[in-house]
């Protein structure tokens, strides 16, 4: 289950920790919930057969948190048939003899047997759905199929059929089947359907994929999901599409007003479903919803490679500040709908944050939780991890660039070892994946819902890619050496001239967030002065600017070793619009490398008023950044480049082995191929392209 960003707490907009918390089990379960096995009012689901001999996928876990119940009569709400619905328990908390409890959302109250949120939740009803459709596609097993059915009749139960809530559809079940349509703590909208909302998005997903495939083995219960999923696009065309065409303004930025929930995340999720539904012969009304959907998540691209965030899809409509990786499948539904709609243009921006941002994020680190605009929540989750490596398929397939494939070799590495913790994430045996890795490397060995379903969505796609599983098990147990993006913060300067270190109330400015809580401020004539490492080669600079609409602002220079890199002006926002707060923090690319071998970077301030000038951080990118994995056995190196021209990097490699080296230009086209057994060589790498060595 997903915590919003727009989550209310005391009445005002959630702050960023608990917005990116995208998977809450560590989080949002109160004490006295922990150990609350399921209950009696929801009978266990039977388990599925033993995974297929090599299949990485196992079912095991998610049927554990699976299970029937008969809700109460409710007005406005049905479902298919008659008997037990199909329900999932939200989170699966790990006792200390490694036994898991199946548990609720929010305070236990044992009196009544119900949480102040729910037992059950549409979100993961709607995920779970999806991985039994597809491993049913996958393998034609029947039990998935039963498991999709009842899941399928569960949710549509908790979309409202009838009224002015038509189609929009109740977040939580209580264990005894209860619909709890105002949650404890409350989110929004409030009731859950009262308006668009995730959960909706996720039901148009869950349903399109069903509709595709219950048409050919059951017609009669695929054409009741077309009916409910007409209806969900219904309510999404009078409370979202009804505003197709407008534009609201972000800082200066336009961005499309159709989007849901002001997430180009959650429509993507959305565009998924459709484009299964529109291919699987779906209506001209879904076609619509689909064609201006899409359209609108391609106009959330941003940057380029030398300009954050790097050719990413920007994730949120109401700040230009901010990425995260949870939830980020905008580059999977763009590839998707562009094959279903044949449109090239819907491709592009899905190509670029394919194999521009990701491998440069991959460097960095991984898929982080939130980048804000510093890559600030360093958390990693299954979630996020999975919609990397789904984007990398969709687009590898949809634009004929195979060599995404061995992108996602270290993306899927992530969940057999190669990540912070050097611990692998899933467990083949028991189809657990834990529930994700903090900033300091500690597991969180919890298995919710949400991180059960998205590894399992991950291992379905390894193993209709069997070759791509062989290597991402192969790269698991491995030493990670990176070579990336990095932060150096404002505060950790030297500071003259006045310039003071200032801790504002909150990290969170509405929408974005303060690197390490704190910034600096600079009176006009103060002065910082960074001692950095030497690297060696040149590197970007991106001073984290609190830019504001005001063009006589002031601006500062910057220099390395008192050689000048440039100068940046903090008046150059735009219009506040819909944003939260006036002007906006961002990374400003200086346009001079920093040479190799700089030792000291100065910043000092300059305005033509008494203006205080506000700096984050700075970011530091090597014109080369290098992700290496190694063990006895094997090693395999990611490189990409931000570079303008041809570059060549050394790599060596653990051992004298045949090294295929792979060198691919931005948009993920093969350029060079060669292979090699020499220890150290040197590796060409393209202009904003990406090399592997495997």
């Amino acid at each position: 289950m997903t915590l919003t960003r727009r989550t209310v707490l005391g009445g005002s907009l959630a702050a960023a920790t608990a917005g990116f918390a995208a998977t809450a089990s560590a989080t949002a379960v109160s004490a006295t919930a922990t150990g609350v096995a399921a209950s009696a009012s929801a009978s266990a689901l039977p388990g599925a057969p033993a995974a297929s001999s090599g299949a990485l996928t196992n079912l095991a876990h998610l049927d554990y948190l699976g299970a029937l119940v008969s809700p109460p009569l409710t007005e406005g709400h049905s479902t298919y048939g008659s008997g037990p619905v199909g329900v999932l328990w939200t989170y699966a908390d790990r006792r200390d003899d490694g036994s898991y409890a199946r548990i609720g959302g929010g305070t236990y109250d044992p009196a009544t047997n119900t949480y102040g949120q729910g037992a059950f939740n549409a979100d993961d009803l709607a995920r779970a759905a999806v991985v039994y459709l597809r491993h049913f596609q996958l393998r034609g097993d029947a039990h998935s199929r039963a498991a999709a059915y009842g899941l399928l009749r569960g949710l549509t139960f908790l979309q409202t059929a009838s009224g002015p809530n038509a189609g929009n559809v109740v977040l939580w079940m209580q264990p005894d089947g209860t619909l709890n349509p105002s949650a404890d703590p409350v989110e929004l909208p409030d009731p859950s359907d009262s308006g668009p909302a995730y959960w909706l998005a996720r039901t148009v997903w869950a349903l399109g994929e069903g509709y595709a495939v219950f048409r050919a083995v059951d017609p009669g219960f695929a054409a009741f999901l077309r009916e409910r999923l007409e209806l969900a696009i219904a309510a999404l065309e009078r409370q979202v599409l009804v505003h197709y065409g407008t534009w609201n303004i972000v800082d200066g930025r336009r961005v499309p007003a159709w989007l849901i929930v002001a997430g180009a995340d959650a429509t993507s999720e959305a565009v998924l479903g459709l484009a299964a539904y529109v291919h699987a012969g779906g209506s001209a009304r879904a076609r619509r919803a689909l064609e201006r959907f899409s359209e609108a998540v391609a106009a959330m691209a941003a940057g380029d490679s030398q300009t954050w965030p790097f050719r990413a899809l920007l994730p949120w409509g109401e700040s230009i500040s901010d990425w995260h990786a949870w939830g980020a499948q905008m580059p999977s539904a763009l590839a998707a709908a562009s094959s279903v709609l044949r449109k090239q243009r819907l491709l592009d921006p899905a190509l670029d944050d394919a194999a521009g941002f990701t491998p440069l994020l991959m460097t960095a680190g991984g898929p982080d939780n939130g980048w804000l605009p510093a890559p600030i929540d360093r958390t990693q989750i299954a979630y996020g991890v999975d919609a990397r490596l789904q984007a990398l398929l969709g687009v590898a397939s949809a634009a004929n660039r195979p060599g995404l494939l061995q992108v996602a070799a270290f993306v899927a590495a992530w969940y057999f070892g190669a990540n912070r913790a050097g611990t692998a994430m899933y467990d083949p045996a028991t189809g657990r994946t834990y529930d994700g890795i903090s900033t300091e490397g500690v597991v969180n060995r919890n298995s919710g819902a949400e991180s059960t379903i998205h590894g399992l969505l991950s291992m379905l796609a390894l193993d209709a890619h069997p070759t791509l599983a062989t290597q991402a098990r192969l790269l698991g147990p491995t030493t990670r050496t990176l070579s990336g993006l990095h932060t150096v913060e404002a505060e950790s300067a030297t500071l003259t001239g006045g310039a003071t270190v200032i801790t504002p109330p909150s990290p969170w400015t509405g929408e974005s967030q303060w690197s390490n809580n704190s910034y600096v401020a600079f009176p006009p004539g103060s002065k910082a002065q960074w001692s950095l490492p030497p690297s060696d080669q040149p590197q970007l600079a991106l001073p984290i600017i609190d830019t504001v609409p005001d063009r006589q602002a002031g601006r500062t220079t910057w220099s390395a070793n008192a050689h000048p890199l440039g100068t940046l002006n903090h008046g150059t926002a735009g219009p506040q619009g819909v944003s939260a707060a006036p002007g906006a923090l961002l990374p400003r690319t200086l346009p001079t490398y920093i040479p190799s071998g700089t030792t000291q970077l100065t910043a000092t301030a300059f305005s033509a008023s008494a203006s205080t000038l506000r700096v984050d951080a700075v970011l530091l990118l090597p014109l080369i950044s290098k992700l290496q994995l190694s063990s006895a056995s094997a090693t395999a190196v990611l490189l990409t480049s931000v570079d303008t021209h041809p570059r060549s990097h050394a790599v060596t490699v653990g051992s004298a082995r045949r090294s295929t080296v792979s060198a691919y230009d931005k948009s993920g086209a093969l350029k060079t191929r060669f292979t090699t057994t020499a220890r150290t060589f040197e590796a060409p790498v393209q202009p904003g392209g990406f090399t592997t060595v495997l």
